[in-house]
C-alpha cells in the first residue's frame, strides 16, 4: 500500500510516539528540489527510502532474522524477474523485509523497498497468495506512485507527511493521541492522498495481476487473500482514526480482479516447503513472550496433525526453532532430524505441474548450524559445526546468511587468522552488509588487532547510518597503540569522506 496511508500505520509498530517525534525532529529527509517537476528524482527517491530504512533496521521490531530475509528476496525477486516491466522507469533495485506486527498489512517504502507484516506472512495460507500481495506492491514501485504523490506536492508538504508518520506511531498508543495529532488543518490534505491513494491501489492490482501471471502463481489467490484483508480491516476500523486505515478494499477493486481472473486460464502452484519453514520462524519470532511461545507450540502441535508432509514439516520445523530458542539444544536438533526425515521422500519427486519439489536442504542446513553454534554446545559439536558450515557454504555460496555462520564457526573454533581472510573478501563483495564488519570488528577484538577492530565497527555504524558513532570509532581507532602508519593514512581518509558526508547530511537538514 501507499506511503501516505498504509506505510506510516505499518510504520505505527515501530517506534514509541515520543521518539517519534524525536525522529522527525533530527532525521535529514532529501528535500525535493524543483517544485514544480511531477515527481521525485530516482536518486531523491532512493535515498529517501534508504533514510527511512535505516531507522526501521534499527528498532527492535525489524525481523533481522536471515533465512526469513533471503526467502523473502528470493520470492520477491523471482516475482519481479517473471514481468519485464516490474522494474519500472527508474529500474529500481528491491530488497523485501518483514517487520513484526499483528495487523495484516505489506507496505512499500520510495526506492523499491517492500516490507510485508509479520501477520500478513501467517495468513497467507499458499504462496499464490503472499504473491499476490508483494506484487502488489512492486506494482507500486514499478508505477512510481509515492515519488509521484511526494513530488506533485510542494516543499511544505513534508510537514503534512511528517504529521501522518507521528500520528500513524501514535496510533499504538490509541485512537485519540493519532485523531489529536491530525488536528491542525491536515484533513484536507490528507483526505487527497487518500483519493490518489485508491486510484493508485487499482493500477497496482493491474500491475500486480500480470506480474502474478508472469510467474506462473495462481492469480485467484488475489481475490481470496484481498477477501480476508478486507474483512481484517473492518475488525480494525474500531482501533484505528479513519484516515489511518488500511488497503482502501472495494467491492470495484475485487470485482475487476475477478473479472481478470476468468479471462486468465487456471493454473495450479505447488507451495516450496521454504514457504512453511518460514512461516514458522515467523511465528515464533512474532511473539517472543512466555504466552507467545505457548500459543506457538500449541499450533505446532495441532499442525502435526495435519495430512500433508509439508504442514507436518513445517510444524517441526517450528518445535525446533522454538526449542533453540528456550536453549533447549538436544530437544531442538531431535525436530529437526524429524522434520528433515518428514522430506526426506520428497526429494527430487515432480508433480503433475511440472515442479520441481522442494526439500528445503538450505534452511535445514542453516538451522542445524544454528544448533551447533548455539551458546553451551560442547568442543566437539563445535568443530562439527565448522566442518558443516565449511560444505553448507560450498553448496550454498549465494547465502549470506551461511556465510556469516561459517564465519562464526571459524572464530569460535579459533580460526581466528581464516575468519579475518574470509570477512574481509567478503566485505569486498558485498559493501552494503553491516553484519560482516561486525563480525570483522569480533575477529580482530579475538587477535587483539584494536585499531582495525574499531575500523570495522566504523563501517559497521556508517552502513547503519550511524554517522556520529562511526566518528567515534575512528577517533578510538587513530589511538590505539598498535595503529600502523598505514591503519593512519586508511583512518584519516575515511574520516574525511564520513565528516563530508557528515556536513552534506547537516545542510540538508537545514534546508
Amino acid at each position: 500500500m501507499l506511503l501516505s496511508v498504509a506505510l506510516m500505520s505499518a510504520l505505527g509498530g515501530l517506534a514509541h510516539p515520543a521518539a517519534a517525534q524525536a525522529n522527525l525532529n533530527t532525521t535529514s529527509l532529501p528535500t525535493l528540489g524543483d517544485t514544480a517537476r511531477e515527481d521525485l528524482s530516482p536518486v531523491l527517491e532512493r535515498r529517501l527510502g534508504e533514510e527511512i530504512m535505516r531507522d526501521i533496521k534499527r528498532d527492535h521490531d525489524f525481523l533481522d532474522d536471515d533465512p526469513i530475509l533471503e526467502y523473502l528476496n528470493a520470492f520477491g525477486g523471482g516475482l519481479v524477474a517473471s514481468y519485464p516491466g516490474a522494474r519500472g522507469e527508474t529500474n529500481a533495485d528491491f530488497y523485501f523485509f518483514a517487520v513484526r506486527d499483528p495487523m495484516l498489512n505489506a507496505f512499500a517504502l520510495p526506492g523499491g523497498f517492500i516490507a510485508v507484516h509479520s501477520a500478513l506472512l501467517l495468513a497467507a495460507q499458499t504462496e499464490s497468495e503472499l504473491a499476490s500481495v508483494m506484487s502488489h506492491e512492486i506494482g507500486h514501485v514499478a508505477q512510481r506512485h509515492i515519488a509521484r504523490m511526494l513530488g506533485q506536492q510542494k516543499q511544505d508538504a513534508l510537514i503534512p507527511l511528517a504529521a501522518m508518520i507521528l500520528a500513524a506511531l501514535a496510533s499504538k498508543g490509541g485512537a485519540d493521541a493519532a485523531i489529536g495529532v491530525f488536528m491542525g488543518g491536515q484533513g484536507l490534505q490528507i483526505q487527497r492522498q487518500l483519493n490518489f491513494s485508491r486510484d493508485a491501489e487499482r493500477e497496482a492490482d493491474r500491475i500486480g495481476f500480470q506480474i502474478m501471471a508472469a510467474g506462473g502463481y495462481d492469480t485467484s489467490g488475489m481475490v481470496a487473500f484481498f477477501g480476508r484483508m478486507q474483512a481484517a480491516s473492518r475488525v480494525y476500523s474500531d482501533l484505528m482514526p479513519a484516515y489511518l486505515r488500511s488497503h482502501p478494499l472495494t467491492s470495484e477493486r475485487i470485482s475487476d480482479i475477478q473479472a481478470r481472473i476468468r479471462e486468465t486460464p487456471y493454473r495450479q502452484r505447488v507451495d516450496s516447503l521454504e514457504f512453511h519453514l518460514v512461516r514458522a520462524r515467523a511465528r515464533v519470532l512474532q511473539d517472543e513472550s512466555t504466552q507467545g511461545r505457548v500459543e506457538a507450540a500449541a499450533f505446532f502441535d495441532a499442525q502435526l496433525t495435519q495430512q500433508s508432509r509439508q504442514q507436518q514439516a513445517g510444524a517441526q520445523y517450528g518445535l525446533a526453532f522454538l526449542a533453540l530458542k528456550k536453549g533447549e539444544l538436544a530437544q531442538a536438533q531431535s525436530w529437526l532430524d524429524k522434520a528433515r526425515g518428514t522430506m526426506r521422500p520428497a526429494e527430487g519427486a515432480v508433480f503433475s505441474t511440472g515442479q520441481a519439489s522442494s526439500d528445503g536442504a538450505a534452511m535445514f542446513a542453516s538451522m542445524a548450524l544454528e544448533i551447533k553454534l548455539a551458546p553451551g554446545q560442547p568442543a566437539l559439536v563445535k568443530q562439527q559445526a565448522l566442518k558443516d558450515a565449511d560444505q553448507a557454504h560450498l553448496r550454498y555460496p549465494l547465502s549470506r546468511g551461511i556465510a556469516r555462520q561459517y564465519a562464526d564457526a571459524m572464530i569460535v573454533n579459533g580460526k581466528l587468522d581464516e575468519a579475518a581472510r574470509f570477512l574481509r573478501d567478503q566485505v569486498q563483495l558485498y559493501r552494503e552488509e553491516p553484519k560482516l564488519h561486525e563480525l570483522l570488528a569480533k575477529t580482530y577484538a579475538a587477535q587483539g588487532k584494536i585499531a582495525l577492530q574499531h575500523l570495522a565497527l566504523a563501517e559497521s555504524y556508517a552502513l547503519s547510518g550511524g554517522m556520529l558513532a562511526a566518528l567515534d570509532q575512528l577517533t578510538i581507532a587513530r589511538k590505539a597503540s598498535d595503529a600502523s602508519f598505514y591503519d593512519m593514512a586508511v583512518i584519516d581518509a575515511r574520516e574525511r569522506e564520513l565528516q563530508a558526508r557528515r556536513r552534506e547530511e547537516l545542510k540538508e537538514a537545514k534546508k
